[in-house]
């Protein structure tokens, strides 16, 4: 008799547990359901690998959600309660629990571009009513408990009809063939750059596929960089938001230099005595902040005006700045002079602009004094109304040419290691060279020429490029910013914090005559005035910094944060205002909520 006790305990665990693994099996199907949600907010895919490798991706990653938490959640249950009604009850509340908070990631993902971790959670919170609308938090949860108790019913009855059948195998080999196989997918696309793959890396939470990280990084491939290449959060932007009016009387030509590495605190009479005394003489922009760390987030907010969350769109990835385009458009004559060493993200900032591009052959400072007498052949011979864009790279690799006479050599300000002040001396060098060319080359433009003269990005004396992206200290943010307006505005020290962000809406509003607002379609304003903003977000998608008044927060797209004062000289143990981080994650979304 104990014996049989024994046996029929045993059975009635063992269907149990197997009731519980085609329930898994039905939640991890209602999970892929709700996981379309996300693609509202990344976009469809347009290939059929895209689509192909979409569905074993969703297959595979939440039918292993679903087992996980049926193994963490249910199963132990199941043994310790080996009772169907107890646990038939229990299981549909714990996979009603699993689905809302995966709906309310859905909801977060597509206004932060986050998904859940404790700091979303203390955002979102924070952002409640904002985030759930009218009585769907609630008739949602009724539904879903409603769907899941007659699931577990229905399986429950038919256990044995569906254990008769011999499908499970079937099922766990194609689940399992799934998983392994997106894994597999997107390894290659990683290796290869498929975009139209990794772009849906962060699209889904609790996702880590598989990388060729290892393997590119032995054949000294920058992994890292190739990852923030890839990334791509959307696909459906509205650029402009609404259409431009714009309308110009006045066509001056407009020259934009943009240094790469310039710091601001690098411009005195000592390093660069033409651009210090030419910032005196024009409009001299004492606080102004880059938009990125990089070249490719620092140009990117010059030319779209727009934060570095947007940086990977792929609409943008084929969309000229409208800049260009209206300067296309009221029949400017536009080029580009830069080396040809340069990475664009997206490719399209230099579409419309014609095209000279210098070679780098070992030696920037050869290469950009070329691009300076490409620029002055071709300025030579264009008759209407013109815009340029100049860079120079110098700075960034502490080049001079063979034979320059530099200036001597001076202890920091700051406390430097001895290999960082090789790197500090040999740096004031190549921007003294760049001083020089900037003296011979705005000495002998015409004269109705707007020059804008400012630094991509600010420069560090490293050579570790993730050091160089996620530190957001004023040495690699703050840059000088110079502009040059000819009968229009008088020279003046603008001490109210600016950024990249306002460059395209001044000439937008100010030269091209464009009437809209500028949140139209940039993320700045007029520089001509203070911005009413307490924040500025500089970054791109991966490691973004907002800085305000007093301090300078530095987030990744996991929602680790750290928090330091206004000189980046100590770190800071406090929590971070709620408000602030919800205006810039609402900036970084709004262009795709049109």
């Amino acid at each position: 008799m104990v014996e049989r006790k024994k046996e029929m305990g045993r059975d009635r665990v063992s269907r149990l547990i197997s009731w519980g693994h085609w329930f898994a099996f039905f939640n991890g199907f209602l999970a892929m359901i709700v996981g379309f949600r996300y693609l509202d907010t990344v976009g469809y895919p347009e290939t059929w690998i895209g689509w192909g490798y979409l569905a074993v991706s969703t297959i595979g990653h939440f039918s292993f959600l679903s087992f996980i938490v049926y193994l963490v959640l249910i199963f132990p249950v199941t043994l310790l309660l080996p009772y169907s009604k107890i646990l038939r009850g229990y299981a549909a509340t714990v996979a009603t629990i699993s689905l809302c908070i995966l709906l309310y990631d859905t909801v977060i993902y597509d206004d932060y571009g986050l998904h859940l971790s404790p700091f979303v959670f203390d955002l979102a919170w924070a952002d409640l009513n904002a985030l759930l609308h009218g009585t769907s938090y609630i008739i949602t949860p009724l539904c879903i408990i409603i769907i899941e108790l007659s699931a577990a019913n229905f399986l429950w009855k038919r256990i044995d009809k569906i254990h008769k059948a011999k499908c499970g195998n079937k099922v766990v080999a194609f689940v399992g063939v799934c998983f392994v196989s997106s894994h597999l997918i997107h390894i290659w696309a990683d290796s290869a750059s498929v975009k139209e793959i990794t772009r849906l890396d962060d699209a889904y939470p609790l996702s880590y596929p598989a990388t060729a990280r290892s393997f590119m990084e032995s054949y000294g491939i920058d992994s890292e960089h190739s990852k923030s290449r890839n990334s791509n959060p959307r696909s459906n932007i509205s650029y402009p938001v609404k259409p431009l009016q714009c309308v110009s009387e006045e066509q001056p030509n407009i020259l934009l230099i943009t240094i790469d590495s310039l710091r601001a605190d690098m411009l005195d009479e000592s390093t660069m005595p033409f651009l210090s005394q030419y910032a005196k003489e024009n409009l001299d922009f004492h606080q102004h902040l880059s938009g990125g760390t990089q070249f490719t987030s620092g140009l990117f907010s010059i030319m779209y005006g727009l934060q570095g969350s947007y940086i990977n769109d792929m609409t943008l990835g084929t969309t000229a700045p409208l800049l260009t385009q209206v300067l296309k458009q009221q029949h400017y004559q536009t080029a580009v002079f830069a080396t040809d060493d340069v990475e664009l993200e997206p490719k399209a900032i230099f579409k419309g602009l014609e095209h000279h591009i210098s070679h780098v052959d070992n030696s920037h400072a050869i290469a950009d004094k070329e691009s300076i007498a490409n620029f002055t052949q071709w300025v030579a011979k264009t008759k209407t109304p013109w815009f340029s864009l100049l860079n120079l790279r110098s700075p960034e690799s502490y080049d001079t040419p063979v034979g320059f006479l530099g200036i001597e050599t001076v202890r920091p300000k700051k406390t430097l290691k001895s290999a960082e002040r090789v790197l500090f001396n040999q740096y004031r060098q190549s921007l003294n060279f760049i001083d020089q060319e900037l003296k011979k080359l705005v000495e002998n433009l015409p004269e109705d020429t707007l020059v804008i003269i400012t630094g991509v990005s600010g420069k560090l004396f490293t050579s570790n490029p993730h050091e160089v992206r996620s530190n957001m200290s004023p040495d690699n943010v703050h840059v000088p910013l110079v502009i040059h307006w000819p009968g229009k505005v008088p020279a003046k020290d603008v001490n109210y914090r600016t950024s990249h962000y306002g460059i395209a809406p001044t000439l937008m509003s100010q030269v091209l005559g464009c009437t809209n607002a500028p949140t139209d379609y940039s993320a700045g304003r007029s520089l001509l005035q203070p911005d009413s903003e307490s924040w500025i977000y500089v970054g791109d998608n991966l490691v973004f910094g907002i800085y305000q008044d007093s301090e300078i927060t530095v987030i990744d797209r996991h929602g680790k944060y750290r928090i330091y004062d206004e000189n980046y000289e100590h770190r800071l143990r406090k929590k971070m205002s709620a408000p602030e981080l919800i205006e810039v994650m609402r900036e970084g979304r709004r262009l795709y909520n049109h």
